[in-house]
């Protein structure tokens, strides 16, 4: 056959669907229509042949009904007219009794096509007869037609509310629950949140309808376990123990993940009561040796929270935990036990007991500062606290945090106070290398304070450091009171049990300013280093068009070896100071960048000081922006710089515009 161009080819084949001899032989009819579709698929223009298509669609042979949606699903917004003609047959199709179509794909397909109809034809009435078909192939035997039918009718209807859902129609829906996908049940839940039933019995009805699809087994019910989950606490702070008859229903599963079950474990800690608390403890126990160091030392920590009631019960176990000699384990364990003897005195006895040893286990910062500190506060009690804490001050020198080094010399004070002549010549040593030797400044000052403090007299020391060595008062500030359901009924069944008020605010704030496109806000409230539109460029600026939105490429990755190279060769396009107050939060702040589109090279630790971050960025336009922004903390000051490698000042405004308000935003949070 000789080469063809789209012109011929498209008349060629017109005339072959008009051909009769053609029509009468089903195969060679089909074949002229696979021969459309092809053409069609390789970019060629097959629009000429909408009418002949629109004919070939009547017919009783599916797989041609197929091929014919297809082309006009594709070819409608260009011949809306034309479309028009097929809506008979699509209407008959909807009722196609055809047994040999198991899947009801005509019919699914055929009523999305009303809805594409009716969207191409916005501004004509509605066909009251097709809208009564719709709603009576609600009964269809098919559960994807019916899913599909509530959709075309929402978007049918959509300028008269969208779908009826009444009495009979709120049962039959809930009766076919259960032959419905996960998919679909979402899709028709949904609609029935519009029925509102007619007296209490009927909405118990419902409610036990629907109880058996809060279980499901699919991967996808992952997600929902923890929504769940999140919203189970949250009624859990206005109904406490609400759910303690269940509690093994919070049980973990070493097959879940992680995220999930660190809520069951929160959940857990809430529904403890006299009851069920020897089975909770014991599966919490169980935890404690998980395989995920993050887990084990999470049930811990839940462990901790239940000896604020149970003391002694939980005591015995974090005793136990301390003799299975692992890091991981004993630096929370300790930690625990600073945190138990200050809200329950009770069992400071106890937790002295079982500290001898357990220093050679901790290497990490935070179970340093919690051993040093109840060996300082309680050292009295614990007969080789003055030789533990010589054993801190022989190594102070190869010691990597400052915080350790600070809590060390308080707690050596403190000692020294009740056990003098043992921590005498230690407590020398130590103030003479912090004052003599050490390069952190914060470390130095508080060894000079507590030097010069020593020559003031025994008396002062003991008035300034012999604080109370436990405050029980401070449990009633750990329970908090309980919370009335209106407080957060508007925050149900959104995602703010998920993120947090607090985060979900910042994440909806951030993806706004996305949305809308940056605009740089009044700065007035901010002190600057100099206007973002030097004065000279200001009359250039305001001639040009309105720039287009900001768009920052996600998934943006650039090294660390390579943004340093590249920050070192360009030069600062921008620097602004903003107010802060408080430490920072990297978890939140790295979160709230992400969202838009703002990566995260290398961020200080909360706390460190001063405290840095370094983040890069990119627009579609392969403009680079990179940003660092360090808080000094006696200056309650959070200042940015930014540097670009292409000098454009309007992106390099949007930019701004968007750090501005993330940072702004955490920043109100914060304070």
């Amino acid at each position: 056959m000789p080469y063809l161009g789209s012109e011929d080819v498209v008349k060629e084949l017109k005339k072959a669907l008009c051909n009769p001899h053609i029509q009468a032989d089903r195969l060679r009819y089909r074949n002229v229509i696979q021969r459309v579709i092809r053409h069609m698929t390789q970019g060629s223009d097959m629009s000429g042949v909408f009418m002949e298509m629109v004919k070939a669609s009547a017919t009783i042979d599916i797989v041609q009904k197929k091929l014919v949606y297809l082309y006009m699903c594709t070819y409608a917004p260009l011949k809306p007219d034309l479309a028009l003609l097929a809506i008979n047959t699509l209407c008959k199709d909807c009722s196609d009794p055809n047994p040999m179509d198991k899947a009801s794909y005509v019919r699914r397909v055929a009523v999305l096509g009303c809805a594409k109809m009716h969207t191409l034809h916005g501004d004509s009435e509605v066909d009251g007869a097709l809208v009564n078909e719709l709603y009576s192939l609600l009964r269809d035997q098919d559960p994807i037609v019916v899913v599909n039918c509530l959709r075309s009718l929402e978007e049918i209807l959509k300028q008269e509310g969208g779908v009826v859902i009444n009495k009979p129609i709120a049962h039959h829906l809930l009766n076919r629950m259960s032959t419905l996908d996960q998919w679909g049940q979402a899709e028709v839940l949904n609609f029935l949140l519009r029925y509102q039933p007619r007296s209490e019995e009927e909405l118990f009805d419902i409610l036990n309808l629907l109880d058996g699809f809060l279980k499901s087994s699919s991967p996808e019910s992952r997600e929902l376990c923890f929504a769940a989950l999140c919203h189970v606490r949250q009624v859990l702070h206005s109904l406490p123990g609400h759910f303690s008859s269940h509690y093994k229903k919070f049980f973990c599963s070493y097959s879940e993940p992680h995220y999930i079950r660190l809520q069951k474990v929160e959940v857990l800690c809430e529904l403890v009561n006299d009851e069920n608390v020897q089975q909770v403890l014991e599966e919490l126990r169980g935890y404690c040796t998980d395989v995920s160091a993050d887990f084990a030392q999470a049930a811990i920590f839940a462990i901790g929270g239940i000896a604020r009631t149970y003391t002694d019960q939980c005591v015995q176990i974090l005793t136990e935990l301390l003799g299975l000699r692992q890091e991981h384990i004993t630096t929370v364990v300790v930690q625990t036990f600073r945190d138990l003897v200050w809200l329950c005195p009770q069992c400071t006895e106890a937790v002295c007991q079982a500290l001898p040893g357990c220093e050679e286990s901790i290497q990490d910062s935070e179970g340093k500062q919690a051993l040093i500190w109840l060996l300082g506060v309680h050292g009295e009690r614990i007969p080789n606290a003055p030789y533990v804490l010589e054993d801190f001050v022989e190594n102070v020198k190869s010691e990597t945090f400052p915080a350790v080094k600070m809590e060390l010399l308080t707690a050596l004070l403190r000692l020294f106070l009740s056990r003098p002549a043992e921590c005498q010549d230690t407590l020398g040593r130590l103030l003479y290398y912090c004052i003599e030797e050490e390069k952190d400044m914060a470390v130095r000052d508080r060894g000079l304070f507590y030097y010069r403090l020593l020559l003031a007299g025994i008396d002062e020391v003991k008035r300034i450091l012999c604080c109370p060595k436990s405050d029980p008062s401070l449990r009633l500030l750990e329970d908090q009171a309980e919370r009335p359901v209106n407080s957060w009924a508007s925050d149900f069944n959104t995602l703010v049990p998920v993120y947090g008020k607090a985060l979900w605010a910042t994440i909806s704030k951030c993806q706004g300013v996305e949305r809308r496109g940056p605009e740089l806000p009044n700065t007035a409230p901010f002190a600057t280093s100099g206007p973002l539109i030097p004065e000279e460029n200001k009359e250039r600026v305001q001639e040009l068009p309105d720039s287009r939105a900001l768009m920052l490429v996600p998934n943006h990755q650039l090294t660390a070896a390579c943004f340093e190279k590249t920050w070192v060769s360009l030069k600062v396009a921008h620097q602004q100071v903003f107010p802060w107050q408080g430490a920072v939060h990297p978890d939140t702040l790295q979160m709230a960048l992400q969202v838009v589109n703002i990566q995260t090279i290398a961020m200080n630790r909360a706390g460190a000081q001063p405290w840095k971050a370094y983040l890069s960025a990119q627009d579609d336009t392969g403009c680079l922006f990179l940003t660092e922004l360090l808080l000094e903390p006696e200056n309650l000051q959070m200042q940015i710089s930014v540097k670009q490698n292409k000098a454009r000042t309007e992106t390099l405004n949007s930019f701004i515009s968007v750090l501005e308000t993330v940072i702004g935003t955490i920043g109100d949070i914060k304070s």
